[in-house]
């Protein structure tokens, strides 16, 4: 990280995803797997995020997920968010516990 970067927050990601809200993009990198009690690797590639219905009582929206289908959040500080980009895409990349996933707009 260069010294003139700024530090990318929990507040700076709900910013991110509340001004892309309708080009964001999704790649999950890793996730929880309870069957092997453990984060394990995932091919993925981007797809369009998709919003929970809050009507739908299967589909809690909480703090954790904003909201957003793939999105986890641990919170208490415990979420690591970096910048991501490569040459088609750029957004913020975000580890945690329970795994990995960059969520990002189409350059």
């Amino acid at each position: 990280m260069l010294a003139t970067e700024k530090k990318i927050t929990l507040a700076t990601f709900k910013s991110f995803i509340r001004k892309n809200r309708d080009a964001l993009l999704i790649r999950t990198i890793s996730d929880f797997d309870g069957q092997c009690d453990g984060v394990r690797h995932v091919d993925s590639t981007f797809d369009a995020v998709v919003e929970f219905d809050p009507t739908t009582e299967s589909q809690r929206i909480c703090s954790h997920n904003l909201g957003l289908a793939g999105v986890w959040l641990v919170l208490g500080g415990r979420d690591y968010f970096r910048a991501w980009s490569d040459e088609t895409h750029s957004g913020i990349y975000v580890s945690n516990c329970c795994g990995s996933f960059i969520l990002a707009v189409a350059k």
